[in-house]
């Protein structure tokens, strides 16, 4: 029979303070990890003398990363990253949560031979200073490129540390040169691409950009800059299609979103927007050039305290087309410029001429938009004298005056129809008991004022 030896009280006192000074002193060599806790799950992700190969799952503490926001861990995310694209297996990257990775500008590309996840539990920061740029592309942070199948999770946060960029802007300061700033996350030439549950605060200019990319979902983001912030755009979309972005809170100094290029297919859905400037398609058409966007919806959104609500922009002297556009089921609060399209935009420190090129507008829906204006024209249509806006709808349009006066709408060689109640009235035509698909008008009428 086995026996056992019962400790005297003096005795396990010793003995705990000796467990608890061990413990202490592993939990100090494994700072980069999620803490106690995660000590006790580290043999899922394998044990320390595992060759890294055999693993699924990658910790940026792997790779040498110290995880207190002032060592520069740039290594070790690019080391785990071509580490986890040379797998033949769906491998995970986890950004450990508690702790503050710092990032210098970086480009992760593909192609990988799997699908790969970056989990962000814990924040990663880039460099307060600027000059961390020298010699580098000052438009790029964290920059993907060409990868398939890429997810970034994790509900952590990036952050731009963009005031000092800001400070240096020349829409802050007009006496400065206009310089270029970086995005915080750029998705270059992505393919079946998922971004979700992040905070992005505080971008160095856009926060996030998909340019060139394919089969994107977007979603339970928060994307955060002070209103006052300089070209912040929260989410940026350029010749990519088949992009959809959905429960998200925007909180910016430019565009909640930007859609430009020759883009299509983009859904959004359920977001919410202000400060910022709204949800626009454009600029299209600056320096002369052609842009394709066509076959955008916007489908429930809550905009409060914007410079603008719903917007096209587009440059003399452009070509090309924004169709296809239905922006419904929109709730505003203290928005200026709840619906326009100008089709004379010009974000220019000198003036812009007169062209007689543009980009043609058409086949655009207003549908259950209801709120309030801080401005008194609350519906815009400045559009080309030469190639003029067709295919307007309005239906169930209602703007109020936030201050209790009239609102009233506006039009130049703007063409189209609206139905049921809209308020203020259309200042093109209305056709009585006739109900149009959204996007199409037969018959137009001008009304170049209202």
């Amino acid at each position: 029979m086995g026996s056992f030896r019962l400790y005297s009280s003096s005795t396990f006192h010793v003995n705990a303070i000796a467990v608890l000074c061990v413990v202490g002193f592993w939990i100090s060599q494994f700072r980069c990890t999620e803490g106690f806790d995660s000590l006790l799950q580290l043999p899922q992700y394998g044990s320390p003398t595992t060759p890294l190969r055999s693993k699924r799952v990658l910790s940026l503490c792997d790779f040498g990363a110290k995880g207190d926001g002032i060592h520069n861990d740039t290594k070790a995310l690019i080391k785990a990253w071509e580490k986890a694209c040379s797998f033949s297996v769906k491998t995970t990257i986890v950004v450990p949560a508690r702790n503050t990775y710092l990032i210098y500008p970086i480009y992760l590309g593909g192609p990988c031979r799997s699908k790969v996840t970056i989990r962000i539990s814990g924040t990663i920061t880039a460099p307060k200073d600027p000059k961390a740029w020298s010699g580098l592309n000052a438009r790029k942070w964290l920059y993907f490129y060409e990868v398939n199948h890429l997810t970034i999770e994790g509900g952590g946060t990036i952050n731009g540390m963009g005031h000092e960029w800001w400070s240096r802007s020349c829409k802050r300061n007009p006496k400065k040169p206009c310089r270029h700033a970086p995005t915080a996350i750029t998705f270059h030439k992505c393919k079946n691409l998922k971004v979700k549950d992040l905070m992005l605060v505080d971008s160095q200019q856009m926060h996030m950009a998909f340019t060139n990319c394919i089969r994107v979902l977007a979603s339970y983001l928060k994307l955060v800059a002070p209103g006052s912030s300089p070209n912040t755009d929260a989410v940026h979309i350029s010749s990519s299609r088949s992009v959809e972005i959905k429960h998200s809170i925007f909180k910016t100094g430019d565009d909640c979103i930007s859609i430009v290029g020759n883009s299509s297919r983009i859904m959004i859905r359920d977001i919410s927007c202000g400060p910022g400037h709204g949800v626009s398609i454009g600029s299209l058409g600056k320096s002369k050039s052609w842009s394709n966007v066509h076959d955008v919806t916007v489908d429930g959104a809550f905009l409060f305290n914007t410079e603008n609500g719903l917007r096209i922009k587009t440059w003399q002297g452009g070509s090309g087309f924004a169709s296809k556009i239905l922006f419904k089921n929109v709730l505003m609060e203290n928005v200026s410029n709840p619906i326009i399209i100008d089709q004379y935009y010009c974000d220019s420190q000198t003036p812009c001429h007169n062209q007689t090129m543009a980009v043609k507008v058409k086949n655009i829906s207003f549908i259950h938009i209801k709120g309030t204006s801080a401005t008194e024209e609350a519906i815009q249509f400045t559009c080309s004298d030469d190639l003029p806006c067709e295919g307007l709808y309005l239906e169930d349009v209602q703007l109020q005056s936030c201050i209790g006066e009239t609102t009233r709408s506006s039009c130049w060689e703007a063409y189209g129809s609206s139905f049921g109640l809209v308020d203020p009235p259309a200042c093109f035509s209305v056709f009585d008991g006739f109900i149009k698909e959204p996007g199409i008008s037969n018959s137009y009428s001008r009304v170049q004022s209202s």
